[in-house]
Order: C-alpha cells, then structure tokens, then sequence
C-alpha cells in the first residue's frame, strides 16, 4: 500500500498518461468525449465493455484504434449464428512430429489476445455466448483437460445493433452481468459529421503512437485500485443498488411497477471501480458520492431489468436509473 504521498504523485503521473492516451485516439476518433472517457475508464478499472449503437458509428474502429494506443495483441470474432465455441477458443488438430508420427496438437482461437473485438455478440448462439463470457470470467481456457492462462491485461470489448433484432439471441441477463459498463454510441451531431467527412475521406489513414504498455497498464491499474473508499460512500452505492430492485422496501413506485429485477453486487463493484477513475481524473485521493453517481448509468443499464409492463410500454432504463440515482441522493447521509 502506497502512502498518502506516493499515492498522490502516482496519481498525477495517471492522469497525465490518461489525458495523454485520450489525446492520441481523439486524432482518429472525432467527438465522443465521454465515450473515450467512459472507455478508457473501464480499462483502467480492468472491465470489459458491452457498446450498443447502430451501424456506422465507429464502433468497430474504437476497438482498433485503442488496440494501437495502448500496444495491445488485437483477436477479432465477428459473430453469426454458425459460429461454435471452438472457433473462438480454439481446438485441437492432428499434426505430424518430426519423427513422422501423429500427435495432438491445440490450435489457440483467437481469444488469446489482449483486446478482444466480438463484433455484434448478439448474432452468436447462446452456446457460444457462454463459451465466450466464461473466458472473459476465467481469464483462461480449457481444453482437453489442459488450463491455458490468457495473456494480461485481458479485455473483451463486445458491440451489438440495438435496432436489428431478427436472428439474433440477445444475451441473457447474468451474461449481460459480466460486462463491467455497458455504453450507448450516440448519432453525432451536423458539426462532428462535417469534422469526420474532412477526416476519413483522405487516402492515408492517420498516423497513431503507442501512448503506454502492457505491463504500465498494469501498474496503473494497481495505482488506482488502492484509492480509498469511506464508508458512507460505499453506503450510498448500497443503497443505489438496492433501490434498483423493487423489493428494496425503499425503492421509486416506477421501480415498483416496470422493474423485474435490479442491479447485482456486480453492479456495486462496477459503481466502486469506476468511481476510483474518476476520482483520479479530478486529482483527488478519496472517491466522493458525486464519482458514484458519474459512473451508475454505464454501470447499471444493462443490470437492471424491465417486467413485461415495463417492456411493453417501452420504458427508458436510462431514466429509470437517472430517477433512482436523484431519490437517493436526497438521503444519502441517511
């Protein structure tokens, strides 16, 4: 553990590398200011990331250029509903040795990487959706009774079509749970279309530096998992998720009436790691109930979950949570 001091300029020595690496990526993606924050955070905060947005935002580009920034082994998986888990994991061949007999031998998937690009996860077979969100857990896979360890830092950052849903399998909830944000690709606005035209209509793609390592990402990562956490912060978390599910005595009658059922403890962690981001990024040394609160709509939209009244009158998750979020505030130093 860090002292006070040390902890401080490990701090500063973060947000420069941050602000340095969201530099570098912004030469290549036009706009999406919080998105690049929201993306990087997770990163930092060793989560993997669910984004949802139509096609031809750039998704699959995000993925690419921050591959290139941070000197990461990129794996893509464009996801059909033929593709098996082998195809993902790998699997094993037969092979000749040198002496010519015939031996066993694992082609590894394209998982073994570190940056993972799962494009439209959703076009995959629950079979290979669980193949694959076992792997983001473990970290590791298993094969004829052989455990290989995939290399570190590990992400998965999976994308999906929100409009198109016809051949699909939308991931089941506990699946969805894995992902430590989930974040909406906005349309961009006439100024950032105009900006992009003038951009990507070159012949030359741009030029990007790597910005950090494998092994400083890491150590990064370590820096800001030791910032402090008082106790009543990590209270007022609790009862956000708590006040998510309708049964949670003191939950919104909107909770009460669309909400099935709430955020997990998943949820809590993902409201703790992210808030230690951003924490960090306003060069402070202890997380505050306004850093919870940044980070609860990309922690908790896809943990919490509509009844059918809520389907069928097509409520904003979003809103839902924003309302919750505002409800508990008023008391949270109850």
């Amino acid at each position: 553990m860090s002292s006070p001091n040390e902890l401080e300029q490990d701090l500063e020595r973060f947000q420069a590398k941050f602000a340095e690496m969201k530099a570098e990526i912004q030469k290549a993606i036009v706009g999406y200011d919080d998105l690049l924050i929201d993306t990087l955070s997770a990163v930092f905060s060793r989560g993997h990331i669910l984004l949802e947005g139509v096609p031809g935002l750039g998704k699959t580009f995000l993925v690419q250029t921050l591959s290139k920034v941070m000197g990461l082994d990129p794996g893509r998986v464009q996801c059909t509903p033929d593709l098996m888990p082998a195809d993902i994991l790998g699997t094993h061949i037969v092979n000749e040795n040198e002496e010519g007999r015939r031996v066993m031998h694992f082609e590894r998937g394209p998982v073994f990487a570190n940056l993972i690009l799962v494009d439209e996860i959703n076009r995959a077979t629950p079979k290979t959706q669980a193949a694959l969100l076992e792997v983001m857990q473990e970290g590791a896979v298993t094969a004829g009774g052989e455990t290989m360890k995939l290399p570190q830092p590990f992400f998965v950052m999976a994308t999906q079509n929100p409009m198109e849903m016809e051949g699909t399998y939308p991931l089941p909830e506990a699946q969805a749970d894995r992902f430590l944000f989930k974040l909406k690709v906005p349309f961009p606005d006439q100024a950032t279309l105009v900006e992009i035209s003038k951009r990507t209509s070159g012949f030359e793609p741009v030029e990007l530096n790597q910005v950090v390592t494998g092994e400083e990402l890491i150590t990064f990562q370590k820096i800001v998992a030791q910032i402090p956490v008082a106790d009543h912060v990590t209270e007022y978390a609790a009862k956000v998720i708590l006040a998510t599910h309708p049964e949670g005595g003191a939950s919104l009658d909107e909770v009460e009436k669309y909400v099935s059922y709430g955020a997990s403890p998943r949820g809590m962690q993902a409201l703790i790691r992210g808030a230690r981001i951003h924490c960090a990024l306003d060069g402070r040394t202890a997380v505050s109930v306004e850093d919870i609160k940044r980070v609860a709509l990309p922690a908790l939209r896809h943990r919490v979950i509509l009844n059918f009244q809520g389907e069928a009158e097509s409520r904003d998750i979003d809103s839902l949570v924003t309302s919750v979020i505002d409800s508990v505030s008023l008391n949270a130093s109850a």
